[in-house]
């Protein structure tokens, strides 16, 4: 399904394969209120490095958030940068992480994008149409739309509004620090997932499963360096 290409100037054959590829997989990405119990919960990212790419997921228990288990893949990555479709350079990587994992999350928060994303296919709703899973993203910065900055007191949002499409929220997790950006990936809605972006933002601006998702991708970094 994921080409390997490596000519410095993008192929538009290839750009065509992976819009049409984006296209079909929007489509089965299913936004709903979540009806499933919530036991555990990963938080995934990624780091690269030259042309490898190191891919980790952290499990958690749910509510009380210990950490369970911890797992990375490190390889070649299959594609160079295009904008508009890092998720097919990432999400290879993470499925081949997600695997290691000895018990499968029941929610998957991903720093990145869900369908806040210009075709409605961000790295968190690709990984979980492909993996079946319910998936959330946070990210750091916005990708596209538009919003109002909220006040800067935990828990406060405002929407951001994409083609008239509310497609993320900007939530405030922190006291007097910027917002991060909630979107819904797959299985879940963005009511649910700013909820728990809220509930896992214990000390940090970042929610604790991005937060050492992210944290331990530069960990390991130095047992393949």
């Amino acid at each position: 399904m994921f080409l390997r290409y490596n000519a410095p100037v993008p192929d538009p054959e290839l750009i065509k394969q992976l819009t049409q590829q984006q296209q079909e997989m929007s489509r089965q990405v299913r936004l709903e209120k979540p009806t499933f119990e919530i036991k555990t919960i990963a938080g995934c990212d990624s780091s690269f490095i030259g042309e490898n790419i190191l891919s980790v997921f952290i499990l958690f228990s749910w509510p009380d958030m210990q950490v369970l288990e911890k797992v990375w893949n490190y390889e070649p990555v299959e594609l160079p940068y295009l904008p508009g479709f890092l998720a097919f350079r990432e999400s290879p990587n993470l499925i081949k992480a997600y695997d290691k994992l000895q018990t499968k999350p029941d929610l998957i928060m991903v720093d990145g994008h869900g369908i806040s994303h210009p075709r409605r296919l961000g790295i968190a709703s690709q990984l979980g149409v492909l993996l079946n899973k319910p998936t959330m993203g946070v990210a750091k910065k916005i990708l596209v739309g538009k919003y109002e900055q909220p006040e800067l007191t935990k828990g406060t949002f405002t929407p951001v509004m994409h083609r008239n499409e509310h497609i993320a929220n900007a939530l405030c997790t922190k006291d007097n620090v910027k917002p991060v950006f909630v979107s819904a990936g797959h299985l879940v809605d963005l009511e649910f997932a700013t909820e728990m972006a809220i509930k896992t933002a214990i000390k940090h601006k970042l929610p604790e499963p991005t937060r050492l998702a992210d944290h331990y991708a530069e960990v390991f970094k130095s047992e393949v360096q």
